[in-house]
């Protein structure tokens, strides 16, 4: 078979027009990133989600169409309008008597000077203290009506079926109120007194701190007339008394008086002095503060 090859002549040029030569130099070449991905290949850099989120929020607002039928209504909260929103009126709730009374009092007692006698009410055992000191009333808590009566009949059984009547030691226990307490005081029978904090009108108790020291009998001032109430069975109690003390609970109750000595009968002079009360609300205190950074700044440019 003959092969034919159809060749240019020679000293002949193929002549390119200049037209497409400005087409070929306009075309963008494509170029193909390597096979890892880190290539200088050109690629184009992701826009910021921020961009991003903006741009299909507006295409969003593009496609939603508006319902001419629908009308904006805006609502008029003046008087005798539009029904008013519900509100928080949790400061404008009127308080039962007794519980406005109380708020008042307390906010007295905080603004007004309270002298020394009156404020050493304020400075109570400490709780690790005061649990101990309850746990060790528990022990002497009387036995209820019921438990007595119970008592009283095995006793009245026995003595009925001939048996001869042996009667029990009198079981230890505290002394409660203030005649009581008072009484073992001035006898010094008491061992240790506790006194409740918050008794109502305070001159019930006022001079016990004074006739304790007086009579060299530990002290100590508790919180919660209701819960020295609860040790002796009753709704409140104003002080309570230990006059008896077993054998078991003297190590016990030998710390306990170490501590109360040197909270209360030891720091009379400390207590005697202290004041109390003197506590200005926000407004005032803001009113003074004013008032000092005007005063700084007057003197500020006086100095110069």
């Amino acid at each position: 078979a003959l092969v034919v090859i159809a060749s240019m002549p020679v000293g002949q040029k193929k002549v390119i027009k200049a037209k497409k030569i400005k087409e070929i130099k306009g075309q963008e070449v494509p170029t193909l990133s390597s096979k890892d991905g880190k290539g200088k290949g050109k690629s184009k850099v992701a826009a910021l989600p921020e961009i991003v989120k903006r741009r299909n929020m507006n295409e969003l607002k593009k496609t939603i169409k508006k319902n001419p039928l629908i009308q904006k209504k805006p609502r008029n909260y003046g008087i005798g309008q539009a029904i008013q929103p519900r509100r928080n009126v949790y400061r404008f709730v009127k308080w039962p008597k007794y519980v406005m009374l109380q708020r008042q009092k307390a906010i007295l007692k905080k603004r007004l000077k309270v002298p020394p006698p009156i404020n050493q009410f304020n400075e109570c055992l400490d709780r690790a203290t005061a649990l101990q000191v309850f746990n060790l009333c528990n022990k002497y808590k009387s036995l209820t009506k019921q438990a007595k009566k119970a008592q009283l009949t095995h006793r009245a059984q026995k003595r009925a079926g001939g048996a001869p009547d042996a009667p029990k030691a009198r079981q230890a226990c505290l002394k409660a109120g203030i005649r009581e307490v008072t009484s073992a005081i001035m006898q010094k029978k008491a061992q240790l007194v506790l006194i409740a904090h918050d008794v109502d009108p305070v001159e019930v108790v006022l001079f016990l701190p004074t006739l304790c020291r007086k009579m060299g009998v530990p002290y100590a001032i508790v919180k919660g007339k209701a819960r020295l109430g609860r040790v002796v069975r009753r709704k409140t109690c104003t002080c309570l008394a230990f006059t008896t003390i077993k054998t078991e609970d003297k190590p016990r109750m030998a710390k306990i008086i170490q501590t109360v000595k040197t909270n209360f009968n030891e720091r009379h002079e400390e207590i005697r002095r202290h004041w109390g009360g003197g506590i200005m609300g926000s407004k005032s205190l803001a009113r003074v503060a004013k008032l000092d950074r005007v005063k700084a700044k007057e003197l500020k440019i006086k100095l110069g």
